[in-house]
């Protein structure tokens, strides 16, 4: 019986190597299925149909452009989830493992997609304020990004076929960069199940994505300037990789997520019979057995306090014993084998060694039993949970991970041995407190954050709606200091960044108004004799700006505005308390000044405004007394386009305007940005 050959996807072709290649197993039965091998590709034409083909579509492409096209390949997958289940089985994942993988995988699409909003609808990103460099802020400077034009090449772990892929192919989409997927090969069937739909969907441009089932050896002499390398998978691995000449001589960015010594601390405060002690076991027994414990975020120390040691083991001992382990196609069965025979071999050698000083006292790795398979054909191991009394001396459980359902218990007296042994996994993605007070929850978060991505607090207040230890989570950044490889994935906006290029630009307001499309403070200003209230969305130009009549203001202006407010402050209407005060005589109120000024500068007419939408940015930069006159200059200062919800909703977009209100000796005494929303001409 010949076996399946997985396909590459090269250059804009599916592509199956003449060479059988390794051999791929059911993680179940141990039954042959596939076989991978990249022989036959040719990694430096791969990387420059990415360059030249994928790179320049994307880049054609705004932020908010490529976002919905996120979008619409999250909804295309979830169509055909149905079917990446099936497939999933064969790596030994449950039904709750695999929507971790594929749904949570789809899913980052989805949030990547929406994130879109935080961008504006341009090729680039103005990133942070302007920097005003000159007396008369005639010369000054601008950060913006711009996409790389490279390529990412991702190099992916076997525990998470989809998530692993999709989480890291939303960020570089949205960013405008094409990418080269390698998948370990281990289960890298799943990953081209899904992969080839993404191709059949024909909703990313050419060369956008390119795909290595087999072995990319020798992928990383290819790369240049302007390329990134992401690699997910153990330290050692990753440290090598990281140190090719080529990412050195070409000063290529290279992120790591090395798998980690993650732990769970059962805080001092917790006691038998609270619910805070049943959640710090359930999520000790979740990260044990979810995925059969091949997560790289999965709890590998649990540390607890000297005296709650037998209870805590007595409690996880009675769960894991209820953890039924077999076919993951049973209703019945809440862990399926690891992901391979190898894997399997692989983490009994690791068990041994932690078994040179450490003893295991819940689980046996011979005598267990499984449900609806062979456990020696499967690559079936049971949870299996160490105590080490002596973690100070015996330093193993802080040096050896095994990747599967491996833990181990360590005892603690008093918080700071708590933090230092949480430390003492240098540098790991994720930890977690279990804890009622708020107090020790801030000194072991003040103790601990030098070493570890991300830190989870949890009590009986947030347990029910946590997304849990082992979750990381697409506005979150994914990854850790030392030991977890010093990198960051997702995070929101900062895992974009990753691939933009940040560049300075110097000049005049009025130049780097037309670069960045935002209106630069002291930049030309055009008047129409159209008041731009009276104009849509499309006909609005940045740059164009109102000057308004203006306004003396008066001591009746005041006693008026803080009747209507309320808000009678000293400085405002006790002209008797201002000694000691920075106030020569009774002052206007800040939101008066832009109250006036939005009367001033406001055409009541009904038009294109839809509505007010907010502000910000608002500064009250001078004093305003009686007697002194204001004026205000409405400035368009940035346009961004809304999408429609639905066929009947009314296209429109929002205008940001700079607000500056003025004195009669021509100084600033106001400044705000306002938001409007406005109709657009097009309703289409």
């Amino acid at each position: 019986m010949s076996l399946t050959k997985l396909k590459n996807y090269a250059e804009g072709n599916w592509f199956s190597s003449k060479k059988e290649g390794d051999v791929l197993y059911n993680a179940v039965t141990g039954d042959a299925l596939y076989t991978a091998s990249s022989d036959g590709l040719d990694f430096g034409a791969m990387m420059q149909y990415a360059r030249k083909v994928g790179g320049p579509a994307l880049r054609k492409l705004t932020f908010h452009d490529r976002g919905r096209m996120l979008k619409a390949l999250a909804l295309y997958l979830m169509e055909h989830k149905e079917y990446f289940y099936q497939v999933s089985a064969y790596t030994g994942a449950t039904r709750a493992d695999s929507w971790v993988d594929i749904e949570g995988g789809i899913g980052n699409l989805f949030s990547y997609a929406s994130l879109r909003r935080q961008f504006p609808d341009e090729r680039f990103y103005v990133d942070g304020d302007t920097a005003k460099i000159s007396k008369n802020g005639t010369f000054i400077a601008q950060h913006i990004m711009v996409p790389r034009e490279g390529v990412a090449i991702h190099i992916n772990a076997f525990n998470f076929p989809v998530w692993g892929m999709l989480e890291k192919i939303a960020v570089n989409l949205l960013a405008g960069v094409p990418a080269i997927v390698k998948p370990a090969t281990l289960t890298s069937y799943l990953t081209e199940a899904v992969f080839e739909e993404i191709i059949k969907s024909e909703i990313l441009p050419a060369g956008a994505l390119q795909l290595i089932c087999g072995s990319a050896r020798g992928i990383l002499d290819t790369i240049e300037t302007g390329d990134v390398v992401t690699f997910t998978g153990s330290a050692s691995t990753g440290r090598g990789l990281k140190a090719h000449p080529r990412i050195l001589s070409e000063a290529v960015p290279f992120n790591l997520e090395a798998d980690s010594l993650n732990c769970c601390v059962l805080g001092p405060d917790v006691k038998p019979g609270m619910p805070e002690f049943d959640i710090f076991i359930k999520e000790v027994v979740r990260e044990v057995t979810t995925k059969a414990g091949q997560k790289c975020t999965a709890i590998r120390r649990v540390i607890v306090p000297a005296n709650m040691v037998e209870d805590v083991q007595i409690a996880l001992g009675k769960r894991l014993q209820t953890t039924t382990i077999g076919d993951p196609s049973l209703k019945e069965v809440r862990m399926g084998p690891l992901a391979g025979i190898s894997q399997r071999n692989e983490v009994r050698e690791k068990v041994q060694l932690l078994a040179r000083h450490q003893n295991i006292v819940i689980g046996d790795m011979e005598h267990f039993e499984v449900i609806g398979a062979d456990k020696e054909k499967g690559a079936f191991l049971p949870p299996l949970i160490f105590l080490n009394t002596d973690p100070f001396h015996n330093l193993d459980c802080h040096e050896i991970e095994a990747f599967g359902p491996v833990s181990t218990i360590i005892p603690y007296n008093g918080l700071d041995e708590a933090i230092e042994l949480a430390r003492m996994g240098k540098g790991s993605l994720v930890c977690s407190l279990v804890t009622q007070d708020d107090d020790i929850a801030k000194e072991y978060v003040l103790g601990t954050a030098t070493t570890h991505g991300r830190i989870l607090i949890l009590n009986n207040d947030c347990a029910k709606e946590s997304t849990g230890h082992g979750s990381p989570l697409p506005l979150l950044i994914h990854g850790g200091p030392g030991r977890a490889g010093g990198g960051e994935e997702m995070g929101g906006k900062r895992g974009v960044m990753h691939y933009l290029q940040r560049t300075a630009v110097q000049g005049s307001p009025t130049t780097l108004t037309r670069i960045t499309n935002v209106y630069q403070q002291g930049g030309k200003q055009t008047e129409t004799d159209i008041h731009p209230f009276r104009k849509y969305f499309e006909d609005l130009v940045v740059g164009e700006t109102v000057i308004t009549a203006k306004h003396t203001v008066t001591e009746a202006d005041i006693t008026n505005f803080a009747n209507v407010s309320g808000d009678n402050f000293y400085a405002h209407m006790d002209a008797t308390s201002l000694e000691g005060t920075i106030f020569e005589r009774r002052v206007a109120h800040g939101y008066f000044v832009l109250s006036k000024a939005a009367g001033l500068f406001v055409d009541a007419k009904k038009g294109p405004v839809l509505l007010n939408y907010g502000l910000d940015e608002a500064r009250f930069t001078k004093p305003v007394y009686p007697g002194m006159t204001i004026g205000v200059k409405l400035t368009v200062k940035e346009k961004t386009a809304q999408e429609k919800r639905t066929e009947d909703d009314i296209a429109k977009g929002i205008v940001r305007w700079l607000v500056d209100v003025y004195d009669e000796t021509g100084e600033t005494v106001a400044i705000a940005t306002i938001l409007t929303m406005v109709k657009k001409k097009d309703q289409s």
